[in-house]
């Protein structure tokens, strides 16, 4: 028995001493939990690669529109640019200002300052040096504003506030402000309610000439008012001894339309001989026959 008690014993003292690093010699239990934590190790790698490239920026470019180049290289088009950056800003401006902001050679190039000076558009002021939009009306005050509208309205007609705007940007304002007073009339859009046109009111609200306001009680019964159909249109003025009017028919003349089967008769034309050293000799407005036919 000693020596089997001593067999045993040498079995396990080499069994503690044997090495697990390969493969062959792991438990099965100790090589599937290392499995698992390199699937893990993976895994987890893969996750953070992932969450990397979620992360990048998007880029706001839309590759469908054409690149914004700038004011270009035609004469034509930096003069568009010149011109309505003179228009948007609204006040006089220098040149080397204009040239500046607008990324135009108009200071350099003698062909794109010829054509910017001679623009419709464009006024120059030699004494100053400084070049400012013309507008279709020179408007800067509200008593210059009400002015403009009385002329204007004396012509016929009224003015665009759009139109105003564009010669003045505090031009709405006080627009509004001379509706407050009765020195206006403007219309507006029945959609948002903006002002479209403005008129001069030439009669001025007062109780003896009148242009008061209408009081809201006949203005509400106004607008009460029920237009009947035709039927009940014709049973109420019937029964005020009224008839409704009718078109008058058209009245036809009694030579107007031609009678068929008659021919008019076949008128002469005239002629202008310009051989006049034939005339006396042949008849030239009469055809040439042949003689003999």
């Amino acid at each position: 028995m000693s020596g089997l008690a001593r067999d045993a014993a040498a079995f396990k003292s080499a069994l503690h001493r044997q090495d697990y690093t390969s493969w062959h010699s792991q438990p099965p239990g100790l090589g599937q939990q290392q499995q698992q934590q390199q699937q893990a190790a993976a895994a987890s790698s893969g996750d953070a690669e992932s969450s990397k490239k979620k992360k990048r920026p998007k880029s706001n470019v839309v590759y469908s529109q054409p690149a914004d180049t700038g004011t270009g290289t035609n004469v034509n088009t930096q003069l568009v640019y010149l011109v309505n950056h003179l228009k948007q800003n609204g006040n006089p401006m220098r040149l080397q200002d204009l040239a500046i902001l607008t990324n135009t050679p108009v200071d350099t190039d003698k062909v794109l300052l010829e054509k910017f000076r001679a623009h419709d558009r464009v006024i120059h002021d030699p004494k100053t040096d400084l070049y400012s939009y013309r507008h279709d009306f020179n408007v800067r005050n509200k008593a210059a504003l009400l002015t403009e509208i009385q002329r204007q309205t004396r012509k016929g007609g009224g003015l665009s506030v759009r139109t105003l705007k564009e010669s003045w940007k505090e031009a709405p304002q006080a627009i509004e402000e001379l509706e407050k007073e009765g020195e206006v009339y403007v219309t507006r859009t029945l959609k948002d309610g903006q002002m479209r046109m403005v008129f001069w009111n030439e009669v001025k609200p007062t109780e003896e000439q009148g242009g008061m306001p209408v009081e809201k009680e006949f203005h509400d019964l106004w607008h009460e008012l029920e237009v009947p159909n035709d039927v009940d249109l014709l049973k109420a003025l019937a029964s005020e001894g009224l008839q409704a009017t009718a078109s008058a028919a058209p009245v036809v003349k009694p030579g107007g339309a031609k009678k068929k089967g008659k021919k008019s008769a076949p008128r002469h034309r005239q002629f202008r001989i310009t051989n006049t050293h034939l005339k006396g000799t042949i008849d030239l407005s009469r055809d040439y026959v042949a003689p003999g036919k």
